[in-house]
């Protein structure tokens, strides 16, 4: 079943929402800095494991608590470079997203379900 979200119920959630995405993207820098050595030890037979693993499952392990954590609330996300969430919301008798991302203080956009980030309008 869909969670749909009131305008306040989405912006109260933002902190929340803001908080894991500092813990993903900072999870997600250490995967990137760590993928190439990842990559080669996985090609290597014997399983040559990697220097860092402890480091990259850790990341690995907070970026996947995050991910699920944001989406246990309902909210969809949409893009991981531009930190992009969407909330399902009641709009004129439909359902519509209430568009967020990264770097913005409060939900100012919506789009219908089918435009996605280009068909973003201001509340």
């Amino acid at each position: 079943l869909m969670k749909l979200f009131t305008l306040e119920e989405a912006d109260a959630l933002l902190p929340d929402i803001k908080r894991l995405w500092r813990k993903i993207d900072r999870a997600r820098g250490v995967m990137q800095r760590l993928a190439p050595e990842a990559r080669q030890a996985s090609r290597q037979s014997g399983g040559g494991g990697i220097r860092h693993a402890g480091e990259y499952v850790s990341a690995l392990t907070t970026f996947i608590a995050g991910v699920q954590e944001i989406m246990e609330q309902g909210v969809e996300i949409k893009d991981f470079d531009k930190g992009l969430c969407d909330f399902p919301h009641m709009r004129d008798g439909r359902v519509v997203y209430l568009c967020w991302m990264k770097g913005e203080d409060t939900i100012e956009w919506w789009h219908d379900t089918d435009t996605g980030f280009a068909g973003r309008q201001p509340l």
